[in-house]
């Protein structure tokens, strides 16, 4: 599978020179599976630069996942071109968030006084899959199973296996307070074992931490901790605050470094920016 971010900022998109290497878009992840099937996680800012890439002119079919309805994950949906283009197939899973469908949602940010555009004025082939998978599916070759996110409200994390290899996909997840619906620490270190490659929030860190308890997010450390206890090859840090300039990312990065020498782990450690790619 060939991974990409389109967006990895958190809660609100920024702009600026000091966020340039990070990137200042909303998450939004595309995965194209050996198969073919193109799947994105997430519809925020990021997704509107994905459906203006060259590459995915050619693209017919797209497959959409959303981890949960917060701002930051559905407010590019709005402006994705091919839902505009009468010759594109979007699959959306119709998931229930709290008491609503992902297309009771999404048909309520189309519509006004929200937006001019309505569900019905989409040129695309708008479908929603039934979720009646049980936690598993597959798409293409991509096999998937979720978890519940540790989030106020809920929402869904994600596993995708091809060929052997992993990618887990815990954003908007804090591990240091259970959030109803979810199974704690021991839940999340169970799904990500030995996973080739993790995406987890690591939004705050150790001094922002204890006066964000409860607000659904990770302190970076926490993360970190997963990730080595589960044997992760790789730990991309995710949901990057939206005051954290690139170099205290950097900064951030370099004391996880420092940590994993001193636990004697092999695990690579990196923050997750617009346009990082991975091959699984």
């Amino acid at each position: 599978m060939h991974i990409k971010c389109w967006g990895s900022r958190g809660s609100i998109p920024v702009c600026g020179e000091e966020y340039l290497k990070y990137g200042g878009n909303t998450t939004c992840i595309g995965i194209t599976a050996e198969s073919g099937d193109e799947v994105i996680i997430d519809a925020g800012t990021g997704i509107r630069r994905l459906g203006i890439d060259p590459y995915y002119k050619n693209i017919t079919e797209y497959n959409l996942l959303f981890t949960h309805f917060h701002w930051d994950h559905v407010i590019g949906f709005n402006f994705f071109k091919p839902i505009l283009e009468k010759d594109k197939t979007l699959l959306i899973q119709n998931t229930r968030f709290a008491s609503l469908f992902v297309k009771d949602i999404l048909s309520d940010l189309m519509k006004p006084p929200f937006f001019p555009v309505t569900m019905d004025d989409l040129k695309a082939d708008i479908k929603f899959m039934d979720d009646d998978h049980n936690g598993k599916f597959s798409i293409g070759s991509l096999d998937i199973e979720t978890i519940s996110l540790s989030h106020p409200g809920g929402g869904f994390g994600y596993k995708f296996k091809e060929s052997g290899k992993s990618f887990i996909f815990l954003t908007d997840n804090e591990l240091g307070f259970d959030h109803p619906g979810t199974g704690g620490f021991d839940s999340y270190l169970n799904f990500s074992k030995n996973a080739d490659l993790l995406f987890h929030d690591g939004e705050f860190t150790p001094d922002e931490y204890p006066s964000r308890i409860g607000w659904g997010h990770s302190n970076y450390t926490d993360a970190l901790d997963l990730a080595i206890k589960a044997r992760v090859k790789k730990l991309g840090l995710f949901h990057i605050n939206q005051e954290r300039q690139d170099h205290e990312m950097d900064e951030i990065i370099d004391e996880c470094k420092h940590i994993i020498r001193h636990r004697h782990s092999s695990l690579k450690c990196f923050g997750v920016a617009n346009n990082m790619e991975f091959h699984l």
